[in-house]
């Protein structure tokens, strides 16, 4: 029996919605959503150690991951949340062997109580940094 599969029916554009918000920047390439939809779930990805748009590539690993944190505090504070309210990290680094000083810095952010975390190792991050994080927190 000879099927064919129409390729052109089956494929779906996949477009940006205007409900999600893009990343503010003009330095930035890709498409980092920064909110998704209407729920108890603030999704935040793409947080680089930054400032003044800046990629601060040349800080030290536990620099630059600080870094993150600092800016991860600030988009939380700008919508009424803290690092408690925080349910699961991922963190990409570009080199795994730094894992033991992301521990030390992400012990010293929680209090004793740490959210879920996952480490991927990756070959290259947005304005060479060496870290970055996609983070899930609750409005609770």
């Amino acid at each position: 029996m000879n099927r064919s599969i129409n390729t052109e029916s089956s494929q779906t554009a996949r477009l940006s919605s205007t409900s999600k918000r893009q990343r503010d920047g003009p330095s930035h390439t890709g498409a980092f959503g920064t909110r998704t939809g209407d729920s108890d779930l603030v999704f935040l990805e793409g947080i680089l150690p930054e400032s003044d748009e800046e990629v601060l590539n040349d800080l030290s690993i536990e620099e630059q991951a600080s870094t993150c944190f600092d800016r991860l505090e600030a988009v939380l504070s700008a919508r009424g949340l803290d690092l408690t309210n925080v349910m699961k990290v991922e963190m990409q680094l570009t080199d795994l062997a730094d894992r033991a000083v992301i521990d030390d810095v992400y012990q010293d952010r929680f209090d004793g109580t740490y959210p879920p975390r996952t480490t991927i190792g990756v070959c290259s991050l947005p304005g060479d940094a060496a870290v970055q994080f996609d983070v899930i927190a609750a409005e609770e």
